[in-house]
């Protein structure tokens, strides 16, 4: 498998050192593994901090910025990152209002923010968290206990961020943060595997002419695998998943995410057919984002997110944000 990459041990590095060249507006420790926003700690702010394995780009380090994070910690590829990039982190960013670390529910991300929670918190930092498991695909799997997090996690710092911003108090934004995580859920399908540089080969193995129904972001089996299906049957069958576990009595966010490998001429012509399943099912939809924003590495792909979305979350999510992964009304 060909890569775009120097050597599998210095990915991750490589990764930020192009992320300090191309975003000056952002602080980049490249050592310590740390993306702050440059004006950072911002005075009688709360903090934003999340954090999770490379790989899922643009998801954390590239929606660092005003309206969203203050702060992302990348692991290694597909590897939680360690509690002393954490609590370095918080203690970067934090403006004496207090840090909120948004946690997707993989064990090794859970873990390891607990553990940095209590570090920052000795340290006199007031922590507080928000676990995302929006993924209704499955239970269980290989890398948690309880539902993945998935895409939900763009909703939650986009909102939670923006009510930050306007210097609401740590309590409020946690709640609200909590809010938008319980609004959330999503579905995942897989079309192809993804290939991590320390393998150089597929992760798992999926036979030409079938997909994976409810895959997670780091190539976790689904619900099933069946023969290729159309984009309109493979909408169907994931909008009525996330669907039947919501029941959203309102209008919704929907978010139509590529998995690292599916082009946007497709995702668009997805898009399409999620927005017809949801006008067949008569769910009002507010408002409609398309693009790879939690990914997978190579993964061709997509999963559907859906928040229940209140005025007030509107209101938030319609908020000026600017980062490099996000970026609207500045």
């Amino acid at each position: 498998m060909k890569m775009l990459i120097n050597v599998p041990e210095n990915v991750v590095a490589d990764s930020l050192r192009g992320v300090a060249a191309a975003h000056p507006e952002l602080t980049v420790d490249v050592q310590n593994r740390v993306i702050v926003r440059g004006d950072a700690p911002v005075a009688d702010k709360v903090a934003l901090v999340s954090g999770g394995g490379s790989g899922h780009e643009p998801l954390h380090g590239s929606f660092v910025g005003r309206g969203m994070l203050d702060a992302a910690c990348p692991g290694e590829v597909f590897t939680s990152p360690v509690p002393d990039q954490m609590v370095r982190a918080a203690a970067g960013v934090d403006s004496g209002k207090g840090v909120l670390f948004v946690v997707k529910n993989y064990t090794g991300d859970v873990l390891n923010f607990d553990m940095a929670a209590e570090l920052a918190e000795d340290e006199g930092i007031r922590v507080g968290k928000v676990l995302v498991q929006d993924d209704v695909a499955v239970t269980d799997s290989e890398f948690t206990a309880g539902r993945r997090g998935t895409g939900a996690t763009l909703y939650v710092e986009k909102i939670a961020g923006a009510l930050a911003e306007e210097g609401a108090p740590l309590e409020r934004v946690e709640a609200m943060a909590r809010q938008v995580a319980d609004s959330a859920r999503s579905f995942g399908v897989a079309l192809n595997p993804c290939t991590t540089p320390s393998k150089g080969s597929p992760t798992f193995d999926l036979p030409p002419g079938e997909l994976e129904l409810g895959i997670g972001i780091h190539g976790e089996s689904g619900r099933e695998r069946r023969p290729m299906m159309t984009s309109g049957e493979i909408a169907d069958f994931a909008v009525d998943a996330v669907l039947t576990d919501l029941e959203p009595d309102g209008p919704v966010l929907a978010l139509v995410n590529g998995m690292g490998g599916t082009p946007l001429l497709e995702l668009y012509g997805f898009c399409a057919e999620v927005r017809r399943v949801l006008d067949e099912r008569r769910v009002p939809v507010a408002r409609t984002l398309v693009g790879n924003y939690v990914t997978s590495l190579d993964m061709a792909g997509a999963s559907v997110t859906l928040c229940r979305a209140d005025e007030e979350m509107l209101r938030l999510y319609d908020a000026p944000v600017s980062t490099p992964g996000l970026r609207w009304g500045c």
